[in-house]
């Protein structure tokens, strides 16, 4: 099952076998939701360990409802968790704000040079810590749209808004990061007159 087609009636079959019991529709929805989970949570919340108990927390909640799943309710697995784990998140940043950026962000290992490497680190920090100046509901508009690579529909269903309002909140979105990162164009290695948000 891939991010971008989801099926389901099969998501239904494999929650009924994890609710009979099964180990391996157990592992299945592990290995296939945790890291989408973990990936959302973490990029709403720029916390490893806040989005590793979010993660776990939504994938509980999953294990709760796989025994009265139903296939024909509407959402998908993928966009039930993509709901649940920005709530979770939105109950977190309520409470507390993170107070800055980890050590290190996950960065693609395709082994450029170590000056490619470090502008690349340094323009995904940058574009993380702009993320986080982002209204809540902008930020999660931005990530499921343009790094989660969902469509309208989906971010509606999950945000529970209309796809306008979805298409508002992103375009607003991707204009305050545009306008947080112009400052910084030279610094991270952009030499003509755009600012890329990596978006």
């Amino acid at each position: 099952m891939t991010q971008s087609q989801t099926d389901p009636v099969a998501e239904a079959a494999l929650l009924k076998a994890y609710a009979a019991g099964d180990t391996a529709a157990a592992q299945t929805l592990a290995t296939t939701y945790t890291p989408l989970v973990f990936a959302h949570a973490f990029r709403m919340l720029n916390d490893r360990a806040e989005a590793e108990d979010v993660a776990q927390d939504a994938m509980l909640r999953l294990w709760r409802q796989a025994p009265g799943w139903d296939a024909q309710g509407g959402a998908s697995v993928r966009t039930w968790l993509y709901r649940v784990t920005a709530n979770l998140c939105i109950d977190r940043l309520r409470r507390t704000r993170p107070d800055g950026l980890p050590d290190e962000l996950d960065i693609a290992d395709d082994r450029p040079g170590v000056e490619a490497q470090m502008q690349t680190k340094a323009r995904q920090m940058a574009l993380q810590e702009a993320l986080m100046q982002l209204p809540d509901r902008q930020r999660q508009a931005v990530v499921l749209r343009h790094i989660e690579g969902l469509g309208n529909t989906e971010i509606a269903q999950i945000m529970d808004i209309g796809p306008r309002a979805v298409e508002s909140l992103t375009a607003r979105g991707k204009r305050a990061l545009t306008e947080l990162l112009s400052g910084q164009r030279k610094t991270l290695g952009y030499t003509d007159d755009t600012v890329q948000t990596s978006l």
